[in-house]
């Protein structure tokens, strides 16, 4: 969240964000970000994948409903 002149606030919403705070939440978002590009990449390789083996095709489903979970709980 911002004030009005555009600066990271804290919870308090009172006191600007230190450096150290700043950083740590750039970082988190950034982690999140990087982890939400490979589920996608690896969502897209499954469904990349074509097989007529039913126990390879159930495993694959499987794995797409996880990943299809995850993503979801992401938001």
């Amino acid at each position: 969240m911002a004030n009005a002149l555009g600066n990271p606030v804290a919870a308090s919403e009172d006191e600007p964000m230190n450096e150290e705070e700043r950083r740590s939440a750039e970082q988190r978002r950034a982690a999140r970000t990087r982890r939400k590009q490979g589920l996608k990449l690896q969502r897209e390789n499954i469904l990349s994948q074509k097989t007529v083996n039913p126990g390879r095709r159930a495993a694959l489903e499987a794995a797409l409903a996880q990943i299809d979970a995850q993503l979801q709980s992401m938001g």
